[in-house]
């Protein structure tokens, strides 16, 4: 093949290699040919979106479920033959660079994300056509982190005044033996990416049996598409306390300490949301066990630089009928 590579790369425009919105969006193209070819085309676009994809079994029928939204489109022309189409444009061998720049569009948008049934991408492509029978193109995706402080401020305005607040939960269940309550405190709504805090349980043990406290992290992700809603829910176990005799109380704190890599809550797509809440269970022998959750909002930390990823160059060859 004349054409021994090419790809798409994006500049760092800072430590991490993030984007947001307003920035300059600069990189370059790089095509690497071992002789001179002719060009009909050569362009490299933007592209901000999400996308939201599922199926389910209604009947005898797989139905679809599919939504899209598009946050920005933008396409630079690197060359184009004048007469579209006679190849008139020349790129000679060797390496060749090619820069290119976009300015991100300055409203909120959200922070680049993998779900279950869905993904927010920002990505760069680039095309390079020789003739109708040969098209070259390449992709790669950009880290893209939203501005808007509160991601998740239409899900209620009340959330950001409780951010660092204590946050408390009671309940009291009934067996057969006697009574059990608890008393769940977390020391602070907000917590952000990589931090750590303290989760609180007073179990208050009237039973006549042992009863153990169980501390998860719960995940909601929820997509919206056709006016129907699918969920994604995973809970992730960070503390298991010791057993709380019967006719006896205890008070027990674990520690929950948020992964640096774990998305940040947000509301602000119309086709998908990511949610936490901190869930404690007392696990109850031959009982069903008595559980409360509180709120808890993961917040954005300044995040690690992130490697570039950037696929592999496809070539398409297309045979005349």
């Amino acid at each position: 093949m004349t054409v021994k590579h090419f790809s798409v790369e994006y500049d760092r425009g800072n430590e991490q290699g993030t984007y947001s919105p307003g920035d300059i969006l600069s990189g370059k193209v790089t095509v690497v040919t071992s002789k001179e070819i002719k060009v009909q085309s050569f362009l490299v676009r933007a592209k901000g979106k999400a996308k939201v994809t599922w199926y389910e079994q209604e009947g005898q029928t797989l139905v679809a479920y599919c939504n899209k939204k598009k946050y920005f489109y933008f396409e630079h022309i690197i060359l184009q033959d004048k007469n579209k189409g006679d190849g008139s444009e020349i790129i000679g061998p060797g390496i060749k660079i090619f820069p290119f720049s976009f300015v991100i569009p300055s409203r909120d948008m959200p922070s680049s994300y993998k779900g279950k049934w869905g993904e927010i991408t920002y990505s760069l492509r680039a095309h390079l056509t020789q003739s109708i029978w040969l098209v070259h193109k390449t992709k790669t995706e950009f880290p893209f982190l939203t501005k808007s402080e509160f991601p998740f401020a239409s899900k209620s305005e009340m959330i950001i005044i409780g951010l660092k607040e204590q946050q408390h939960a009671t309940r009291i269940s009934f067996c057969g033996s006697g009574k059990v309550a608890m008393n769940v405190t977390s020391e602070k709504m907000g917590l952000k990416q990589g931090e750590a805090m303290g989760v609180s349980v007073e179990v208050i043990n009237d039973s006549a049996r042992s009863v153990t406290p169980k501390f998860y992290l719960c995940e909601k992700q929820t997509f919206v598409a056709q006016s129907k809603r699918k969920t994604q829910t995973k809970d992730i176990l960070f503390g298991i306390g010791d057993a709380v005799p019967a006719e006896s109380s205890q008070t027990v704190t674990k520690v929950l300490i948020i992964p640096p890599y774990l998305p940040a809550t947000f509301f602000n797509c119309s086709l998908m949301n990511l949610e936490y809440k901190i869930k404690v269970i007392l696990n109850v022998p031959l009982r069903r066990d008595s559980e409360i959750k509180l709120p808890l909002i993961i917040l954005q930390s300044s995040p690690a630089p992130l490697p570039q990823k950037t696929r592999r160059p496809i070539c398409f060859r297309t045979l005349p009928g």
